[in-house]
Formats: C-alpha cells, structure tokens, sequence
C-alpha cells in the first residue's frame, strides 16, 4: 500500500510539470501582437532544452520545477531585459540628438536675430544720412537762391556820386584838398552796408608804366578810406587803368592827367528790403 501511493505521487509530480510546461509553450509560441511596424524581430519564445532544462535532476526540482527556479526565471526574462538595455540605449542616443539639433537651431536663431539687428542699425544709420544729406541739400539750395538774388541786385547798383582827385606827376601822396573831398565822401556812409565804391586810377605814360603808376595812386585812395574811415575792403574796388582814353572824349586821346576816379554805386533795393 505504502508503494502504491509514492507510485502515485511521483506519476503526479511527474505529470503536473509536463502539463505546465505544455501549456507555456502554447501561449508563448502565438507572436505577441505589435502596435504599430516595427523594424525589430519579436522576442522569440524560449526552446525547452528537455525536461530539466537546465535545473538538477532531483526530487527538490522535480517537485518545483519550473514555478519557483530562478534560473528559470532569470532565463525567460533575460531577452527581455537586452531589449530594455537596447531601448535605453536607443532613447539616450535618440536624446542627446535633439539636445544637439535643439542647440544648432537656438545658434542659428541667435545669428539670424544678430544679424536682424545689424541690418536695422545700418538701416536705421542709412536714413539718418539722408536725412542729414536732405537738410544739407536745402540749406544749399537756399544758399544759392539768396546769391542769385545778391548777384541779380548788382545790377541795381546805381552811381550817387563822383569825386576826382588829382595827383602831380609821379607823386602818389594826398594833398589837403584830396582828402577833404575823400571826407566829404566817406563820412555819410558810416553805418550804411548798401554800397560799393570803385576807384580807378589814371596816369600818362605807355604800357605797363602807365599801368603801375596808376594803381600806386588808387592804393593811397584805398588806404586812406580804409585807415580813415573804416571803410571795409570788399566794398572797395581797384582799377588802374594807366593811359586810357578820358570819358567822354574821343577814344584816340589818350589820359595827359594823373588822376583817381572815385565813384560811388548804391542799390536801393537792397536798401528798401532791409
């Protein structure tokens, strides 16, 4: 009796894992289903080497074989944890590849602002020199239209008065008389702007002799005015026109007299506008 039920126990032992096994090897030979294509092989289903697979051949084992092996357990599960080492791989390297284009891409961002703003800036500088150019332009436009208007009342100038003053032969010096009538002259002028005054000198001789000696004489009257009577220079203007013939006179007779012309021109216009 005592041999008919070790008999039995063993025949249920024996049966028991062969049925868990049986049974294991059904669910796990259908491939798990993917969601989604995947460009990696499924995990394949473990091959039972034979009975053992790989556990002693003992009663201890043959009672728990194979619901409490470890190393049938770690057998199993070690594929699965390849996998999960290679997808940790895959998403460190996967990781690292956005943090690099995330960076070139803030780079290029950033050289795109910086040059955005350089762009602008010279933008920004274009304008203001054409601003700066317009203003330029019309003030000089404006220039110009006050001297043409200055130029086009020379014309205006008109003679107010003429006073002559006669030297000795060779001499250049003033007399008394010339320099009363000088006074006569220059001394309503003070404070007025509205003139210019020629002075032209004549003296006998030929050529360029005739021609010097008449401009010595048109100085001393120059100097005179300018020293005396504070008269500026740029309102006064020299000739000398050494033997040419006497106004009024025929043009074959040439000037017998050493003599300074002086007249003075006015332009009313300028005067009135003032």
């Amino acid at each position: 009796m005592k041999n008919l039920f070790i008999t039995l126990l063993v025949s249920g032992a024996l049966a028991l894992p062969g049925h868990a096994q049986q049974t294991n090897s059904t669910s796990q030979s259908t491939p798990p289903q993917t969601a989604g294509n995947s460009d990696r092989e499924p995990l394949p289903a473990p091959t039972a080497v034979n009975f053992w697979d790989g556990d002693e051949p003992n009663l201890a084992n043959l009672v728990t074989h194979p619901f409490a092996s470890k190393k049938y357990v770690k057998r199993l599960t070690l594929p699965i944890k390849d996998r999960l080492n290679e997808l940790d791989e895959i998403t460190t390297t996967n990781s690292q590849t956005i943090k690099d284009i995330d960076a070139r891409n803030q780079k290029g961002l950033q050289l795109v602002s910086e040059k955005t703003n350089l762009a602008d800036q010279h933008a920004t500088d274009a304008a203001s020199k054409a601003q700066v150019a317009q203003t330029t332009a019309t003030q000089a436009t404006t220039h110009v239209t006050n001297v043409e208007q200055m130029v086009g009342n020379l014309d205006q100038y008109k003679g107010t008065g003429q006073t002559e003053i006669r030297f000795r032969p060779g001499q250049t010096v003033l007399s008394k008389q010339a320099k009363d009538a000088l006074d006569e002259m220059a001394v309503p002028l003070k404070d007025q702007t509205s003139y210019i005054i020629e002075v032209r000198g004549f003296a006998p001789g030929h050529g360029q002799a005739a021609i010097a000696s008449s401009q010595k004489m048109a100085d001393s009257v120059v100097r005179y005015l300018v020293l005396t009577h504070s008269i500026p220079v740029y309102r006064i203007y020299v000739v000398g026109m050494g033997n040419s013939p006497v106004a009024g006179e025929s043009m074959g007779k040439k000037s017998s007299t050493a003599r300074v012309e002086v007249n003075l021109l006015k332009n009313d216009l300028v005067s009135s506008a003032k």
